[in-house]
């Protein structure tokens, strides 16, 4: 499972206070916790500061890469914020995200074609959020044609079905899964990314929700999410969800996972 660290976003009360009165010392030490805990990926995100985004973004990158070897997620629809996050970043960067959306997706493309970077092609379009696999699928279609024709190798791809809460339709939990199924089937060797924790937004016991989301959506393909690393449990069910899926060999990462803690009963 690719981990994105999810934490280092603006938009969480104690991060946004950290950006801006420069406490790079908190920016530190969430993502050097990120890091320890098995993120792969530090996602950055200084989304909430309208005219000062780029600066911050910037500002974040530097942080974190000064206290992690990990690369960064930068995490922004501002093809500006992300060309100054760019050039201070050290390593192969993802790019979160790119979608179908007109204005999005033609000021983003020049930035990330014929580039390595990992991108995130959000299956959003300008006629609204998908609801069902077949318009995830339609959507996808077209991401994946266009990135692949500017030179974005299929391997560089992390297409991000979109997850929606439960709670407001009974199918989309199924319409995301069956999503990730086609997907994989169609392009071998892509990747996914989400949000999985959008899934179980307004119902009780969230977390409960989200593990045993992330277990089926394992089992379908999903090899990718920008979650807490910090959730043990979520560590745990990702390690025995891997392993049951066969994507474990001799269950390693899952024996390893149990000798730090992360599987409980």
């Amino acid at each position: 499972m690719i981990i994105v660290g999810e934490l280092i976003n603006a938009s969480r009360k104690a991060i946004g206070e950290a950006i801006e009165k420069g406490d790079a010392e908190y920016i530190k030490t969430v993502a050097t916790d990120e890091d320890k805990a098995g993120a792969h990926y530090i996602d950055v995100n200084a989304g909430i500061f309208v005219g000062k985004e780029a600066d911050y973004l910037k500002w974040l990158t530097e942080t974190v890469q000064s206290v992690t070897e990990k690369p960064c997620a930068l995490d922004s629809p501002d093809p500006k914020a992300i060309e100054t996050a760019l050039a201070v970043h050290k390593g192969t960067p993802m790019i979160n995200s790119i979608s179908l959306e007109k204005d999005r997706w033609e000021k983003l493309l020049p930035v990330v074609a014929g580039t390595d970077f990992k991108v995130v092609a959000l299956c959003m379009s300008d006629a609204g959020m998908p609801t069902t696999c077949a318009d995830r699928l339609a959507i996808a279609d077209k991401l994946v044609e266009g990135l692949t024709a500017k030179n974005i190798p299929i391997a560089n791809i992390f297409v991000d079905p979109l997850v929606q809460p439960l709670g407001t339709n009974h199918n989309f939990g199924v319409e995301f899964i069956n999503t990730v199924a086609e997907i994989k089937n169609r392009y071998p060797g892509i990747h996914f990314m989400c949000g999985l924790s959008n899934i179980s937004y307004g119902l009780p016991e969230r977390k409960f929700v989200n593990r045993i989301f992330m277990a089926q959506a394992i089992y379908a393909g999903l090899d990718g999410a920008i979650m807490n690393p910090l959730d043990k449990p979520m560590m745990g069910t990702i390690a025995a969800a891997e392993a049951l899926a066969g994507r474990d060999k001799n269950s390693v990462r899952y024996l390893r996972a149990f000798r730090a803690g992360l599987v409980v009963s």
